[in-house]
């Protein structure tokens, strides 16, 4: 069953509006909120919680011991660690995404990407800062897909991983250098790993899957698979299904939202987008072509 996250179900009880939420493996949860016209305070939570501005934010104030204080804006971020109490007044419109996550899967993470375990874990507070690789994984990941998309959770929990991460390094007191991997999968590691993905083609896979599959951290597996087949896994994984697409459309009666469903597609449309991008035609297309 998946966690409830306090901040979360905090702002679901005030002003605050739920556009999309979506919950990826043990330990993680994203939710794209907007809110304004809001006092909010996040009393001894359970989780950590980061902040994502996506638009506006100028009016929104962190009350300090000194008083309420604002700085923020588009791409500015927020870190709220576990049993941190904070309180927030939003005085103008915000849209902001949060990536609620757990201490023990921050603390597996950790554990699994350096193979080292912290005696002690401190999450440091953080508000109104800007961070130009955060803000490159949530525009370039988070906001750029629908989240309730099958064909989305691995690129989801691929960028979710690499938040995590960053965050473990740059803003805890560890500050340890990430760890270099060299070489690739062995050919045995790497055909089992992809006799599990075109097995499984139609399932939401996740990338913690396919590094257990493979044995590894998901930070070692990303890099090691990256650098044995040329492109990351959530991009190899998208050219399979749309290959088994093509397959079926060529060579089966099967209608298109069946072959979409089959291919890990939740919806013919996002199917048909992902195709035309990637073929330069639509399924439609390809399937009167076949029928010739």
């Amino acid at each position: 069953m998946p966690n409830r996250y306090q901040a979360f179900e905090t702002l679901k009880k005030h002003q605050a509006i739920l556009h999309d939420s979506v919950h990826l493996g043990s330990g993680m949860q994203l939710a794209a909120w907007s809110n304004k016209h809001d006092i909010v305070t996040q009393e001894d939570p359970d989780h950590h919680t980061l902040s994502l501005y996506i638009a506006d934010g100028y009016e929104c104030y962190h009350k300090t011991r000194s008083g309420w204080q604002n700085g923020g804006g588009p791409d500015r971020f927020c870190l709220m660690p576990k049993h941190n109490v904070s309180s927030w007044d939003v005085r103008g419109d915000l849209s902001f995404v949060h990536m609620y996550c757990t201490d023990e899967h921050l603390r597996k993470v950790i554990e699994q990407t350096w193979d080292r375990s912290p005696a002690s874990l401190l999450v440091d507070e953080i508000t109104f800062r800007e961070d130009a690789q955060i803000t490159q994984l949530y525009r370039h990941f988070l906001l750029s897909c629908q989240w309730q998309e099958n064909s989305n959770q691995l690129m989801l929990s691929s960028a979710t991983n690499l938040l995590v991460t960053h965050l473990a390094r740059q803003y805890t007191q560890l500050q340890w250098a990430l760890p270099t991997v060299r070489g690739g999968l062995s050919p045995s590691v790497l055909n089992r790993v992809k006799e599990y993905i075109h097995g499984q083609l139609a399932a939401p896979l996740q990338l913690a899957e396919l590094a257990e599959i493979a044995g590894l951290s998901e930070f070692h597996f990303a890099r090691m698979f990256k650098q044995s087949m040329g492109i990351a896994p959530h991009q190899y994984v998208m050219n399979a299904r749309i290959i088994r697409a093509e397959s079926l459309l060529y060579n089966t009666e099967l209608d298109i939202t069946t072959i979409a469903l089959d291919c890990g597609f939740s919806s013919t449309s996002h199917f048909s987008n992902r195709f035309k991008s990637l073929r330069g035609v639509s399924p439609s297309t390809v399937r009167q072509a076949s029928l010739r």
